[in-house]
C-alpha cells in the first residue's frame, strides 16, 4: 500500500473549562501541527505513467485550504463556554470563526473531530483516499494521535446540522 503522509501547522487559541488545569481555563494559544496519513480505497499498482493513486495537489488542497482558512488563528471553546455568549452578543462576525466543540476543545477531542471533517471531505471528493491516522501536535511534548471512525467516539451531537464535523464543506460556524 502507498500510503500519502503531510502535516500542516497552524496556530489557535482555546481555553479548558471543564477540569483542566487553571492555567488552562485562561485562554491561551499553541502553534500545532496536523499530519494525515492517506491510503487508496482501492488497491490499484502503479500505472507506468503517473505513477501515483492520487496527485499530493488533489490529496492535500482542500484539506490545506481548510487548515488555512477555518483553523489557523481561530479560537476553540466549548459549547457551554461563557465567552461563546459574549463573543456572539458583542462580536457577532468575530464569532464565526470560532470554533465550537461538544465540550473542551481538547487536543483529543480535536483530533477526533478533524478526523471526522476529513473523513467527510474525502467521501465528499469520491471516496478515492481514505484517512488512517490523523495526528495532532499541540506541543513539542504533547501529541494526540487517532485512527478508526471517530463518529462513536464523540459525544451525542446536538443536532445534525450543528455538526461542523460531520459536513464536507468549509464551514466551521452552527
Amino acid at each position: 500500500m502507498v500510503d500519502l503522509i503531510f502535516t500542516r501547522r497552524f496556530s489557535m487559541g482555546h481555553r479548558l473549562i471543564h477540569g483542566a488545569s487553571e492555567s488552562c481555563a485562561l485562554p491561551h494559544g499553541h502553534n500545532e501541527f496536523v499530519t494525515v496519513r492517506l491510503e487508496p480505497t482501492s488497491l490499484n499498482p502503479l500505472d507506468g505513467v503517473a505513477n501515483m493513486p492520487v496527485s499530493f495537489q488533489r490529496a492535500k488542497s482542500g484539506w490545506h485550504r481548510f487548515v488555512d482558512e477555518k483553523l489557523d488563528h481561530a479560537l476553540q471553546l466549548a459549547e457551554d463556554d461563557p465567552l461563546l455568549g459574549w463573543f456572539r452578543a458583542n462580536e457577532p462576525a468575530r464569532a464565526e470563526r470560532i470554533i465550537v466543540t461538544p465540550g473542551d476543545p481538547t487536543t483529543e477531542m480535536m483530533a477526533c473531530l478533524l478526523k471526522a471533517k476529513l473523513d467527510a471531505m474525502l467521501v465528499a471528493d469520491g471516496a478515492v483516499l481514505r484517512c488512517t491516522t490523523i495526528t495532532l501536535q499541540e506541543t513539542p511534548t504533547n501529541t494526540v494521535e487517532f485512527s478508526g471512525d471517530p463518529l462513536p467516539m464523540l459525544p451525542e451531537p446536538r443536532s445534525a446540522e450543528q455538526c461542523w464535523w460531520r459536513r464536507a464543506d468549509m464551514s466551521i460556524a452552527d
